[in-house]
């Protein structure tokens, strides 16, 4: 199976028509993982109606779970900025990207390179996208 490419213009608006873009159901290896992880992202950040929240928390639970299954990252020993960096790996992130999820599409860069130091809103925004502990950004 291959790996979806989604943008968020591709999203629907009802549930049953989300169902039909990508079942919620457990993942069972890195190909589901993925396509997972391309809705996720896809959707992230963009305000949502009910039935798009309800699935997007029921394909986040799905990963939420392969990840500790399959991919578990010690938060405990990596700094901030290696945290971000390996979740951005593991979702396919650039830098832009996550620019563009906290808001300025080079304060990726300026974060990863330490130039800027992450903001308390800039720590609720990754906690909630790649749902881990805020704490974990704080060291």
């Amino acid at each position: 199976m291959k790996t979806r490419t989604l943008a968020h213009d591709d999203i629907p608006q009802t549930y049953s028509e989300l169902v039909g873009l990508f079942m919620p159901r457990p993942l069972h290896d890195d190909v589901d993982y993925r396509n997972a992880l391309a809705v996720l992202d896809a959707m992230a950040g963009f305000e949502m109606n009910s039935d798009q929240q309800d699935y997007f928390e029921a394909i986040a639970t799905f990963v939420e779970k392969y990840e500790a299954r399959c991919h578990a990252i010690d938060e405990q020993t990596l700094a901030p900025v290696e945290l971000i960096q390996s979740l951005m790996a593991e979702h396919g992130m650039s830098e832009s990207d996550l620019g563009r999820l906290l808001g300025d599409r080079s304060l990726g860069h300026r974060i990863l390179t330490g130039e800027r130091e992450l903001s308390k809103t800039h720590i609720r925004i990754l906690a909630e996208h790649f749902r881990l502990n805020p704490a974990a950004l704080l060291k």
